[in-house]
């Protein structure tokens, strides 16, 4: 028998990895994926399930508490996985309300229609619906910046430093009260930067590889030493997965590539990749195209997560590392 899942914000760029994944992992479930199409949703990125029979696109947004309450009723909703979020941190400098009423009021929405149809009342659930659970995917940026040594595990106190990631902080804190005062079964993922296929032009590692192919300057922000834990997006799909099949109701999990890079790493690596594939008609490298420029309000030096929960208590692993994946990144735009 198929049951329904809710997948918010599966258009985006994490979402439209995990998706198709998903669906082929789970023969059981229909995908019912709920995006609103911002600047981040591209339906063109799920055009491999585009019509798959075990796959639903609805277009809308998750604020909307009319909408949401008459999938859960049309679709018989048994779980919902959470990726829908505003999450450009440029863009939440310039204009943070957006950020808060996206990622914490519409979290909200959400998980309060989950309890509503699947919970009778506090600690109480509908017999049908013994088993649903609410994943939130969340972000490592919660925990605010690193020194140079130290890994963000579950219990780093949160300390966001962006509007951003004060949003998703927020939303992370509505879906633990929801476990805590309602007895809901949740949990909830921290992962690191993703990279890889259909990421968002405006990011890093697209917009390094953009601007090379278009023989442009390639922005880099401060001195470049700015240091991220860097995850394949498949990698962190496999963990989801997991974490929402097999994680325990109200707990937290990391999810990190144990792939510590800094940006002036990045950039050098993409730049040789490309030299070799790709090679610029003048004869030199792209790295001469390397531009710094003045850095971002706030930015944070360095985050790193520590993902040994989710190794030693799911058997998780990330199967790439930085060197194999960035190579089927940049490949993938080649021939995108």
């Amino acid at each position: 028998m198929t049951e329904s899942i809710l997948v918010t914000g599966g258009a985006g760029f994490i979402g439209s990895n995990f998706i198709p994944y998903f669906i082929e992992a789970h023969p059981n479930i229909h995908v019912i994926n709920l995006d609103l199409l911002t600047y981040a949703g591209n339906l063109e990125n799920l055009k491999e399930v585009a019509n798959h029979p075990r796959y639903t696109f609805v277009k809308g947004d998750i604020k909307d508490q009319t909408l949401v309450s008459s999938l859960f009723n049309t679709h018989d909703i048994r779980g919902v996985i959470h990726f829908a979020a505003e999450s450009h941190v440029d863009n939440s400098i310039s204009n943070p309300e957006v950020f808060l009423q996206t990622n914490v009021i519409g979290t909200f929405v959400l998980i309060h229609a989950a309890y509503k149809y699947w919970m009778d009342k506090p600690f109480t659930y509908k017999t049908e619906y013994q088993n649903c659970r609410f994943h939130h995917v969340s972000t490592d940026e919660v925990y605010g910046t690193l020194g140079e040594t130290g890994l963000f595990e579950e219990i780093t106190p949160y300390a966001p430093n962006s509007p951003y990631s004060a949003s998703k902080a927020g939303s992370d804190f509505v879906v633990r009260s929801y476990h805590h005062t309602y007895g809901m079964n949740t949990v909830t993922t921290n992962c690191s930067n993703n990279y890889g296929p259909k990421q968002h032009s405006e990011k890093l590692i697209p917009t390094i590889i953009r601007k090379c192919l278009a023989n442009e300057s390639i922005p880099i922000y401060g001195k470049g030493t700015n240091i991220r834990d860097w995850l394949y997006v498949i990698d962190h799909a496999t963990g989801i997965d997991l974490a929402y099949h097999k994680g325990k109701s109200g707990e937290t999990y990391n999810i990190g590539g144990r792939n510590e890079r800094n940006n002036n790493y990045i950039v050098n690596q993409i730049c040789e990749i490309l030299d070799a594939k790709r090679p610029r008609t003048s004869g030199e490298s792209y790295k001469k195209l390397i531009t710094y420029v003045a850095d971002r309000p706030g930015h944070d030096m360095r985050y790193a997560i520590d993902a040994t929960k989710i190794e030693n208590e799911l058997g998780w692993k990330a199967k790439e590392n930085f060197e194999t994946g960035i190579l089927k990144t940049v490949e993938w735009y080649l021939n995108g």
